[in-house]
């Protein structure tokens, strides 16, 4: 018995030495992270501000040849920093922030030194998203964020002689796009500024001082969009990644549990699945919209004819921002009836005319408040249709019909990205919140779509319509990943593109040609959607087994979600208890 007590008290004292041990690691990486995150900030306080960190809003990013060496010599340090931590004595928590900040350091060294976009897309350099951000967000009053826009303008002129000085090699058409993007910009400085001063009492001199800033700055701009305008481009560089760079981009940006090429054959999968799905649907409302008029044999002739006639069904184009405002509430009441999660009802949500400097890439996305300002307002980004031809606003609101435009609001507000991105600033690690995974955050918002649907939302007398509408924007996500892969890898051509995205996935003509647009302008990001869908489907499914009768859907939404925009295989092992 004697040996047996002092067996004990030895195994309990090796267990209590092993929780010091580990506690201090703990206690030294959380130190650790907040000495880099305050570091982050220095570096890049344009970041700083659009997550709600207002320390450093009076100072702007330089993209000069003498940052991104500032820039390299970082990361290589907090890279070596990170590695001397025991990874075996980290909290679950911690070991998945050390995974995250571990690829945020690999990845930044691999942008300057192998992807190097900052020399062939001149559309990184626009800086109207803080301007705009100090500007239009009440974080502080008026008269303290204009003077902070104040600091920040005399910038403004280095940054763009900075950027001249990098751009080597542009494609054509990020050439085009930072044109585009850096004409809306000037807004900001001709009308918005000029409306913001003219509610403050200004003395004429600070007042003076402030316009001749504010005239450098839109002189600046001006001469940025000219020196576009006239850049010799003799050797463009082409707008696909390569093989090689996608894969690594993929593999730093996506954090998956799969390679590109198992992305695309799942997705190819999905794509047949949807087309057998799509396919009994539309044989049976045949009849209801065509009578008895000969049925095509082609499915995909079938499913087509069946979509452009339900397409008809859709709001006037000066009512499209509007409808949105209108479903909203109504999405919001349907997920309280059925309990799928919890909404915070204090946390606003505000629909708003995509700002110009935004134009050019998506028709609608999310602009939420970062981790730094909890109670910040959401924004819905809505393109608007004005100046567009009467043919070009029919295809586009056919695309955006009576059903899909209620599937869109679920991916973009509520349940998808408004709701999510709640949760993730909720999250007790910041490291999830300022490096969110686009996987994760993009996967959700589409397995929103399927969760409304699969708990009756649209079920009534044209269900079956809802169901085929909503296959049709499910094919989207599954050709989002096709084609992004598609091009960048495989050369797919602008002819097998538009092939794809109209016929094998029925989109509007005008949609098709802005994806295509798209996905010359970006890589990588438009495999998100069906990679963090295909990810959180397996993810529940294995989940639910494990629980078994103990599973409960708002369960498995608030947990996933709890563990913040941290990569889907990450949250995998927490919540399966796995390695």
């Amino acid at each position: 018995m004697k040996k047996y007590l002092i067996l004990s008290l030895v195994l309990l004292s090796v267990l209590n030495s092993c929780n010091s041990t580990s506690d201090k690691e703990n206690n030294a990486f959380e130190q650790y992270k907040n000495s880099f995150i305050d570091s982050l900030w220095k570096l890049y306080p344009d970041w700083a501000t659009s997550v709600g960190y207002h320390n450093y809003d009076s100072l702007m990013y330089i993209p000069s040849t003498s940052q991104r060496e500032k820039e390299k010599i970082f990361f290589n340090k907090q890279l070596n920093q990170l590695q001397q931590f025991d990874y075996s004595k980290l909290s679950e928590t911690n070991k998945i922030d050390y995974k995250i900040v571990e690829n945020f350091f690999q990845y930044s060294i691999w942008q300057i030194e192998q992807y190097k976009s900052w020399e062939w897309n001149p559309a990184d350099y626009n800086v109207g998203s803080t301007f705009y951000y100090i500007l239009s967000e009440n974080y502080a009053t008026l008269r303290d964020r204009i003077q902070n826009f104040y600091k920040r303008l005399k910038d403004v002129p280095t940054y763009y002689e900075a950027a001249k000085q990098n751009i080597k090699n542009p494609s054509d058409v990020h050439l085009k796009l930072a044109i585009s993007q850096n004409e809306g910009t000037l807004s900001i400085f001709e009308t918005s500024l000029k409306d913001s001063l003219n509610t403050l009492t200004l003395n004429d001199s600070m007042k003076n001082d402030f316009l001749k800033r504010n005239e450098d700055a839109i002189n600046a701009i001006k001469s940025y969009i000219r020196f576009l305008q006239n850049f010799k481009n003799e050797h463009p560089r082409s707008f696909r990644l390569g093989a090689t760079l996608y894969e690594d981009k993929f593999k730093y940006e996506i954090q998956s549990a799969y390679t590109a090429d198992e992305i695309y054959q799942a997705a190819l999968n999905r794509k047949k699945y949807l087309h057998e799905e799509m396919g009994k649907l539309a044989r049976q409302l045949w009849k209801k919209y065509f009578h008895d008029a000969q049925m095509p044999n082609d499915t995909l002739l079938l499913i087509r004819k069946v979509i452009d006639t339900i397409s008809v069904q859709h709001v006037k184009p000066e009512d499209f921002k509007s409808e949105i405002e209108r479903q909203l509430p109504l999405q919001a009441d349907f997920v309280r009836k059925k309990n799928l999660l919890y909404m915070d009802p204090n946390k606003p949500l505000k629909v708003r005319n995509e700002p110009g400097f935004m134009a050019g890439v998506a028709g609608a996305s999310m602009s939420s408040p970062g981790p730094y300002e909890k109670n910040g307002t959401s924004y819905y980004n809505v393109g608007t249709l004005d100046g567009w031809s009467a043919e070009k606003a029919e295809s586009y609101l056919r695309e955006y019909n009576k059903y899909v435009l209620q599937i869109l609001n679920i991916h973009e507000a509520i349940p998808g990205h408004y709701v999510q991105l709640m949760f993730s600033n909720q999250s007790p690690s910041i490291i999830k919140s300022i490096l969110g995974n686009g996987a994760m955050i993009e996967g959700w918002a589409v397995y929103a779509e399927y969760m409304m649907m699969e708990n009756g939302y649209g079920n009534g007398a044209d269900s079956a319509e809802f169901w085929l509408m909503y296959y049709k924007w499910n094919l989207r996500t599954v050709c989002n990943a096709i084609l992004d892969i598609g091009v960048h890898t495989k050369n797919m051509s602008e002819a097998e593109a538009l092939d794809l995205l109209t016929r094998q996935a029925f989109q509007q003509q005008a949609e098709a040609e802005g994806k295509w647009n798209r996905v010359q302008v970006t890589n990588v990001q438009l495999t998100s959607y069906f990679t963090g869908f295909y990810e959180i489907l397996q993810l529940r499914e294995a989940y639910q087994k494990e629980k078994k009768e103990k599973y409960s859907l708002k369960e498995f939404n608030e947990t996933f979600l709890s563990f913040g925009s941290a990569p889907i295989k990450y949250i995998r092992e927490m919540m399966l208890g796995k390695d």
